[in-house]
């Protein structure tokens, strides 16, 4: 497809045409907060993408590959430091993270690989990875209960850290309780190096 103008705002609304093209739907649904507990010292990962994330973006991201929670920007200021909107504090390095219908793995993502954001009505992207950083940090276990299922994932314990409650605000780590209700996306699937497999899979 040739485009012919001398006009650039009609290649900028071209562009913004074909973006809205690639865009994905994922299903977010609300999980109940069932325990949080301080577990230690962890490596943890910090994406850094080239795109600026707005207010209810994040990514979703679990220990286990058929349940993830929405993890927030940081688009947000805080009274510690300034808004950093094109970073995801996802979490320890055993997580997946979802992208498309595929999961990898945070520890093996690094500069130039594509990774998913998804905003809390579930509007999906994919958006490029600038920079990855590993660093050990005090992590915290996040579990929640969806119809009967719990599902966990491990973040650092900051008040930076942020899931998406149900009614689409960021909640800080620093203030989750039980029985707060957040943003989750569930399959009926496990999964066998990212790829989606039909077997009896046992996550703990």
């Amino acid at each position: 497809v040739l485009l012919s103008t001398s006009d650039p705002n009609v290649v900028v609304d071209t562009m913004k045409i074909v973006e809205s093209l690639r865009e994905e739907r994922v299903e977010l649904v609300p999980a109940r907060i069932i325990n949080i507990k301080q577990v230690g010292m962890g490596d943890r990962v910090c994406i850094d993408t080239c795109a600026i994330m707005k207010v209810g973006e994040g990514m979703l991201v679990g220990s286990q590959a058929n349940g993830f929670f929405l993890v927030h920007s940081e688009s947000e200021d805080s009274p510690y430091v300034a808004a950093r909107p094109f970073r995801v504090n996802a979490g320890a390095v055993h997580a997946y993270i979802k992208v498309g219908d595929k999961t990898k793995y945070l520890a093996e993502l690094k500069s130039g690989d594509e990774v998913m954001v998804v905003s809390k009505d579930g509007r999906a992207r994919r958006e490029i990875v600038g920079r990855v950083k590993i660093e050990r940090r005090p992590l915290v276990l996040v579990e929640a209960e969806v119809d009967g299922r719990v599902i966990k994932t491990m973040l650092q314990n900051a008040e930076t850290i942020k899931l998406v409650s149900k009614n689409g605000e960021p909640i800080s780590i620093a203030n989750l309780k039980e029985g707060d209700e957040i943003l989750v996306h569930i399959e009926d699937v496990g999964r066998h190096f990212g790829m989606k497999v039909r077997e009896t899979i046992i996550e703990r």
